[in-house]
């Protein structure tokens, strides 16, 4: 998972591994810092911290354990 999008990219892609979600990542410089929020991404496969608005999105072909 990168902190930011990267150049041309809306939103921070994730994977299993970045799993359970929640913003601030830590990968966020300590003045983006906001209280800890988990976020569900596996609803809809994208999802916006509602503190920061920083949009994730899962990484496609992504396999999320225990979801259909």
């Amino acid at each position: 998972m990168s902190a930011v999008p990267q150049s041309g990219d809306e939103a921070v892609e994730v994977t299993a591994e970045d799993l359970p979600l929640y913003c601030p990542n830590p990968r966020m410089p300590l003045w983006s810092a906001h209280p800890r929020v988990f976020l569900d991404i596996a609803t809809r496969g994208e999802v916006a911290c509602p503190y920061c608005g920083t949009a994730y999105r899962l990484r496609p072909g992504t396999v999320l354990k225990g979801h259909h």
